[in-house]
């Protein structure tokens, strides 16, 4: 009945991390792979503010009914105002239509669904490099997936130019993947200036941005990190942002994302959210319960906010000296190169430049795992792994 059904070639990145699982060295092996933090003692986080929330919503216990298509209100209401900031115009006139989603990847799912049925001739067009995801998410959806001019090798940069005669070259209503902070693979981000720059253009061709956001907080500050989505609004533009809480809250597994969708008028809003609502009952019918309560009760409470946007900080600040001291290992190794790129990148990944050959040198000599394309997981390393790390890594580029 199957013989005609092809083979999985399976994901690069989780499939990464069935091969560390299966690595039977013990004496030392780094999973730099796939994107979740783990602490200094290598171990996946379990936030202060997560534990509250969950002790409340344990006691006394709750019955586990259906939530609304949507998600919780407390839950939609954390989306908008991480997004676009609290008490701000766009909100209070209603423009913006937010669902509570399964992860991120729901996000861009439900999104996709709804361009390529309400926008049938749009293309949909990704930084190169992206999350391999992206491009599968909406060719899934029936969308044509193209490729912009993004990360630069030469420069360790953006092909800033490059991307912006681009951009001008596409059809109205085509899609633009943007990241608004900490790029996923590279950690390499647009300055604000051209962010400017990039905005416009997109408005001027009446293209429509789609701006993923999974990893606010990583880059500098919640507020920060939000620029682009926020400069959007400002600039007028209708705008789709999926974002996620899996990193930043440590609820990988609790599936918690959101689609929100900046509209023109009010009324438009409520149309596109009846759409979005109606996508969501013919894939999965409403979110889950559990993450969309944690949420709602860690970013509804001003002391747990506090609490949470601490520990963000935290996490933020732990990458930023794990890329510092690996920098610095790998410069004292060999001076003659500069790895300076390690620090001016942002977020939990890093662009290390490394072959695919020598990324397969680091997984076979010496069980130090990372995505083929050379992207690091910052956050796996450690101050016990960040020298060896380094050893490896200078090995293999000599």
């Amino acid at each position: 009945m199957f013989t005609h059904v092809t083979p999985y070639a399976g994901d690069p990145i989780l499939g990464l991390m069935d091969k560390f699982a299966n690595d039977d060295r013990t004496d030392i092996k780094v999973n730099l792979g796939v994107g979740v933090y783990y602490t200094e003692d290598g171990k996946l986080p379990v936030l202060e503010c997560v534990k509250t929330a969950e002790a409340k919503i344990a006691n006394p216990p709750r019955p586990r009914g259906y939530l609304p298509m949507d998600g919780l209100a407390g839950y939609k209401k954390a989306c908008q105002e991480l997004l676009f900031g609290k008490d701000t115009a766009v909100i209070k006139e209603g423009r913006v239509a937010t669902i509570a989603t399964l992860g991120g990847s729901g996000a861009l799912k439900v999104g996709a669904d709804f361009i390529h049925e309400w926008f049938p001739t749009a293309k949909c067009y990704v930084s190169d490099p992206t999350w391999g995801n992206h491009i599968s998410i909406f060719e899934g959806a029936g969308l044509q997936v193209g490729k912009y001019p993004y990360y630069d090798p030469a420069t360790i940069g953006v092909k800033f130019d490059e991307m912006c005669a681009f951009f001008e070259t596409l059809n109205e209503n085509d899609v633009v993947l943007l990241h608004p902070c900490c790029h996923n693979p590279t950690g390499v981000d647009l300055s604000r200036e051209q962010w400017e720059v990039v905005l416009d253009i997109v408005k001027r061709k009446k293209l429509i941005p789609f701006m993923d956001i999974a990893y606010q907080g990583f880059g500098d500050d919640m507020d920060a990190d939000a620029f682009a989505i926020r400069l959007a609004v400002e600039k007028g533009l209708t705008v789709f942002v999926s974002n996620s809480f899996s990193k930043n809250l440590s609820l990988y597994g609790e599936r918690v994302g959101g689609l929100s969708v900046v509209a023109p008028t009010k009324a438009e809003a409520d149309t596109v959210l009846g759409q979005l609502k109606f996508t969501v009952r013919r894939i999965y019918s409403s979110p889950p319960s559990h993450g969309n309560a944690v949420v709602d009760i860690v970013m509804n409470d001003e002391a747990l906010f506090e609490q949470w946007v601490d520990e963000v900080y935290q996490m933020r600040d732990r990458i930023r000296d794990m890329r510092a001291k690996l920098q610095a290992a790998l410069q004292q190794r060999l001076p003659e190169r500069d790895f300076g790129y390690f620090t001016k990148q942002r977020g939990m990944f890093s662009f290390t430049g490394l072959t695919a050959a020598q990324v397969a040198r680091l997984r076979e000599e010496f069980a130090v795992y990372m995505v083929d394309n050379g992207r690091m997981c910052v956050a796996g390393l450690n101050n016990a792994n960040v020298e060896y790390v380094a050893n490896a890594i200078a090995e293999v580029l000599k």
